[in-house]
């Protein structure tokens, strides 16, 4: 019952579920995350380690730069069967779509040189 109640809490906060949905579509950093949802770093990270724990999403690092995107649901049967149902769900939701379409003009390499700092430090 504990990788339920995983899972389930983790999906609990909109802004990880804005965070998912976005994964869903991009692969991206803290500092990207952080633009597109227009929160604090450590918050945002806060939101990653909390999805990462849950098994909804993996992250690895490429240079400088550590990506976030969906796990493959191997760890968990509910994340697999969350993260399954949740690529269709929510499209039509105003704010995600809103989200969606922002998405593609956050562009890590365009945001501030403090922020790069930070996605590299931050571990998230």
């Amino acid at each position: 019952m504990n990788d339920f109640l995983k899972v389930t809490k983790a999906l609990s906060d909109p802004n990880r579920v804005k965070i998912l949905k976005m994964l869903q579509h991009k692969v991206m950093c803290v500092c990207e995350i952080e633009a597109a949802l227009g929160i604090a770093q450590p918050t945002a990270s806060k939101h990653l380690k909390r999805l990462e724990e849950a098994g909804l999403i993996d992250s690895r690092r490429e240079g400088k730069w550590i990506n976030h995107y969906p796990a493959d649901g191997k760890d968990s049967p509910y994340a697999a069967t969350l993260l399954g149902n949740l690529r269709h769900w929510l499209e039509d939701d105003a704010e995600i779509r809103q989200l969606i379409e922002k998405i593609p003009c956050i562009r890590r390499e365009e945001i501030s040189c403090h922020k790069e700092e930070v996605c590299e430090e931050s571990g998230y």
